[in-house]
């Protein structure tokens, strides 16, 4: 169902959450100068995908926001790698912005090179690289994701991600993933590219919902029945306005210990 206007409106939110979608993180790992339980190796994944995700948009001639979007992916990532390299393993602000620089180089140039070849190769009706391109662009995404899926499972929580980006960037992937049913054609490929991605981060939530939200109701509950045994408290509540922002590996929440006057 062609509708040119929903395609481009809904293409340009999409890309605005991704335009966006990175800055919570990157704010959360300044203000912690922390990224232990973010996975540096999801944000190279991510910028690579950049590449092949951008080949495919352009030279299947999508909107122009879903043209531009992966060149924003790509960019962010490499800029949340270099808090990972920064805070995680130590590396000087110079050796950060060398290291960043030169993959945006290279990246840059791989991607330029694809564009070209792979639309000279839609001209003489080869389909089968495109495919290629729109397999590994999925293929990376999903990975970076999962990256994540197996810090969850061996510490039972969700750690070092802020949820508003996850938030975001799956907003992103649904208004992208809409933009491409109104466009010419359904292409699947693209629906698979997006959709995959938005499944996983769906998933991320729900697993906030079990390892971070429910022992946080828990917790408020058993609070709330000392405070009805006991009518004076000694030591004020911390708030709860905080439920869904994720400890980093290196934060150690303890109970604070009861007074004791002997």
């Amino acid at each position: 169902m062609e509708n040119r206007v929903a395609e481009n409106v809904l293409g340009t939110l999409g890309a605005v959450c991704w335009s966006i979608q990175l800055l919570p993180q990157i704010i959360i790992n300044y203000r912690r100068h922390d990224t232990d339980g973010l996975q540096g190796s999801m944000m190279l994944l991510w910028a690579a995908a950049g590449v092949p995700l951008g080949v495919y948009n352009i030279v299947e001639e999508f909107n122009i926001a879903l043209r531009i979007q992966p060149q924003i992916l790509t960019t962010l990532s490499l800029l949340t790698w270099a808090q990972c390299l920064y805070y995680g393993k130590k590396y000087s602000i110079s050796k950060c912005c060398i290291a960043v620089t030169s993959l945006l180089v290279l990246l840059g140039g791989i991607e330029a090179g694809l564009i070209f070849g792979l639309q000279a190769a839609k001209d003489q009706g080869l389909r089968w690289p495109l495919i290629l391109m729109a397999v590994l662009s999925a293929c990376l995404l999903a990975a970076g994701v999962l990256r994540h899926y197996w810090d969850i499972y061996v510490h039972r929580t969700v750690r070092g991600i802020s949820f508003i980006f996850v938030g975001i960037d799956a907003a992103g992937d649904l208004f992208s993933l809409v933009s491409v049913l109104f466009g010419r054609k359904i292409d699947i490929l693209g629906i698979v590219i997006y959709g995959t991605e938005l499944i996983l981060w769906i998933g991320v939530f729900i697993c906030g919902g079990i390892f971070n939200l429910r022992p946080w109701i828990k917790e408020r509950a058993s609070r709330r029945d000392v405070d009805l045994q006991e009518p004076v408290t000694l030591h004020p509540m911390p708030s709860s306005t905080s439920v869904f922002r994720t400890v980093s590996g290196s934060q150690v929440v303890a109970r604070r210990p009861r007074f004791n006057p002997s």
